[in-house]
């Protein structure tokens, strides 16, 4: 009986072992924000990112993205970096982050997007590609600023005023570990 325990035990640590397999963001992947303002459109770059996957069998079961908001810069300069770190409340809440939930319809992510340190549930429709040492997840997601509770920034004495949404474009490579 013992003996019938251990070989059962050793089967399922086994088939758990080979059924995952992990993978980390890779230095290729890319993130940016379009918005508006009153003035002009404009886009920033998320410069900083970290991240982890894990699939098992064919489908991304775990997921969990970190992004720098030090490292959000803008083609604009350091008065709307300082805006946009400001609204994004940089000190208290240095990371925007992403945690899946579950995967929806074979590509949905739904998960938890944490921004200023609020927590809202999305789901994000995106593109899933996999090859032998990559998972590829690509798409758009738009974003209004209020559910975040972050008051639009302002420039000019409030004559320049910046959208409630933006976009996000994200094309996330990660690699098998």
């Amino acid at each position: 009986m013992i003996r019938l325990l251990e070989i059962s035990f050793i089967v399922l640590f086994v088939a758990t072992g080979f059924g995952q397999d992990s993978y980390t963001l890779s230095q290729e992947s890319k993130l940016t924000i379009d918005g508006t303002s009153t003035i002009h459109d404009w886009t920033v770059t998320a410069n900083s990112m970290s991240g982890a996957l894990i699939v098992e069998g064919s489908s991304p079961k775990e997921i969990t993205l970190e992004v720098v908001v030090a490292d959000i810069i803008s083609e604009r300069g350091a008065t709307m970096d300082k805006k946009m770190h400001d609204a994004l409340q940089k000190e208290s809440h240095p990371k925007v982050m992403f945690v899946l939930k579950e995967i929806k319809e074979e590509s949905t992510l739904s998960g938890t997007l944490t921004v200023a340190g609020i927590p809202v549930d999305v789901e994000i429709a995106g593109n899933i590609e996999s090859s032998d040492d990559n998972l590829k997840i690509s798409g758009e997601y738009g974003i209004a600023l209020k559910d975040f509770q972050i008051e639009p920034p302002t420039a000019m004495f409030g004559q320049v005023i910046v959208g409630d949404d933006v976009t996000v474009n994200f094309d996330l490579i990660f690699v098998k570990e």
